[in-house]
């Protein structure tokens, strides 16, 4: 099971005194060396924290860059621009604190198809990130999306464990469902040192996306522990 690191709160923090420091670039490069097998940034439309700058510097050192983004066109066009390994389409609200929830493809459905095609052309590999929903990620493989990528923020922010455990049958129901499809299936959101333990147990899971916690632990033991720590968590978990 692969590691992507978010690095978009590295850049919160460089953002909050304006300056240029600390580099979220230079903290993916301390996640690859940790372990990360690719580093996750989200170019959002009022660029809260990532900068065009970061990913197009990001594009040129890090092995491999999954821009999180909108199909709004400005993003779009970047992404065709600096054809990153891959893309992961996710929904966006400007008065969001975070992700709430998966992508609806019942919505905007053609402007979504057309801008996988976008860039699928482009040789960019695109993943959907939607909620573990079976027409969901019915309509992701109807598509010919690249991946899926499941919100685990229900699970993670579940208020009692009843609710998580119905949350976690859920998720592995849908990874389930997408091995029968031969959909590769990635999880990620809300998910910490704790919690990611019962989600790296699903077989059939290739790629856990997992930011917030990480720089969160990164304050106490440095990037570089955060991120190997996270790695040979699942690591253990997996094999265990």
């Amino acid at each position: 099971m692969r590691l992507g690191v978010n690095v978009d709160h590295i850049a919160t923090v460089r953002n909050a005194r304006g300056g240029s420091w600390p580099d979220p670039v230079e903290a993916a490069l301390i996640a690859e060396r940790a372990g990360a097998a690719s580093i996750v940034m989200h170019l959002r439309e009022d660029r809260r924290h990532i900068r065009d700058a970061d990913v197009f510097l990001a594009r040129r050192k890090v092995q491999r860059l999954n821009l999180e983004m909108s199909i709004a066109p400005g993003i779009l066009g970047i992404a065709a621009k600096i054809k990153p390994y891959q893309v992961t389409f996710v929904p966006e609200k400007r008065q969001e604190r975070t992700t709430e929830g998966g992508l609806d493809l019942f919505k905007k459905g053609r402007a979504i198809r057309s801008a996988i095609e976008k860039l699928q052309s482009r040789g960019t590999k695109v993943s959907l990130f939607i909620d573990p929903d079976p027409k969901q990620l019915d309509r992701a493989v109807k598509w010919g999306a690249d991946a899926v990528e499941f919100h685990t923020g229900d699970y993670a922010n579940a208020a009692n464990s009843s609710v998580q455990r119905k949350e976690l049958r859920r998720l592995e129901s849908a990874v389930h469902r997408s091995l029968e499809a031969r959909m590769p299936a990635y999880a990620g959101h809300g998910l910490d040192y704790q919690n990611v333990k019962a989600v790296v147990a699903i077989q059939g899971l290739e790629e856990l996306n997992i930011g917030y916690s990480i720089v969160s632990r990164a304050l106490w033991i440095g990037l570089y522990g955060a991120v190997s720590e996270m790695a040979r968590l699942m690591t253990r978990r997996r094999f265990s």
